[in-house]
């Protein structure tokens, strides 16, 4: 098939903070349209979509969504193909994290983590397939964590659904192999943002710990080299990522933990 329209569009869950935003400004500044997606009515992330929309050459549209909401995330898709015309990247970015004991964690809270951090992905991939395939080409760019990786106590739905997110983008990888499309997932250590932000007086409560000693001991403690990782540094692996030169980098997680999994 003849690709006629070189405009691109990238849709980025979970994009009206932290890693999401910079994700979403990142590519408006590379011409792309951009979908920016949060749960907030418009008018509550508006400083969030000026701030992306800044140096685009693209467009730049909000779209609110609820990814724990059933299969939203199906719906989201469409609607961003029919506003730019086709969607070529996907990010599925969106996650939430609660932290307790696992005899203590509501149901409800593991069913909300697990329908926004892996369902949600589940939904966005099947509704942005077949555009792909039809143009033989397609970039989706799971963002898992560490924690896909590793384990830690009293995340118990967070790092279930990070290692489900794993298994779900090497099975999309294979499957789409030979039809020009890539499925990689980046598996970031701690992030200094929002949601790491609010972690700090739940992590404080059940380790009897400060803030302070949250974030030396048990935050940046797997960390060997004791610095947060960037929301750009994310955005830079997801730009090269979407690039041509990353077309035979498929299947795979890559770490920017800051040596977390090298132990």
């Amino acid at each position: 098939m003849t690709d006629t329209n070189p405009q691109k569009a990238i849709l980025v869950t979970g994009s009206t903070s932290g890693i999401g935003q910079a994700i979403a400004k990142k590519f408006a500044a590379l011409g792309y349209d951009v979908a920016v997606n949060g749960f907030e009515p418009e008018a509550d992330v508006a400083a969030a979509v000026a701030d992306i929309s800044k140096g685009a050459t693209g467009q730049v549209a909000y779209f609110q969504a609820d990814l724990g909401a059933g299969a939203a995330g199906f719906d989201l898709v469409n609607a961003v193909i029919a506003k730019f015309g086709r969607l070529d990247v996907l990010v599925n970015n969106a996650g939430v994290q609660k932290v307790a004991p696992i005899d203590e964690l509501p149901p409800e809270d593991w069913d909300r983590i697990r329908a926004i951090s892996l369902d949600s992905a589940f939904h966005c991939i099947r509704a942005a397939l077949p555009g792909m395939k039809a143009r033989k080409a397609g970039r989706i760019i799971n963002i898992s964590s560490a924690h896909g990786l590793r384990a830690s106590p009293f995340k118990s739905a967070y790092v279930a659904t990070k290692h489900g997110v794993i298994g779900l983008t090497k099975t999309v990888a294979l499957e789409v192999a030979e039809m020009g499309i890539t499925c990689n997932a980046i598996c970031p250590g701690y992030v200094w943002t929002p949601l790491v932000e609010r972690q700090l007086n739940d992590q404080a409560k059940t380790h009897n710990m400060s803030p302070e000693d949250v974030i030396r001991n048990i935050m940046l403690a797997p960390q060997p080299t004791k610095q947060f990782v960037q929301p750009e540094e994310i955005a830079e692996l997801s730009a090269y990522l979407a690039s041509d030169w990353a077309r035979s980098i498929t299947g795979t997680s890559i770490s920017i933990d800051g040596g977390w999994t090298a132990k």
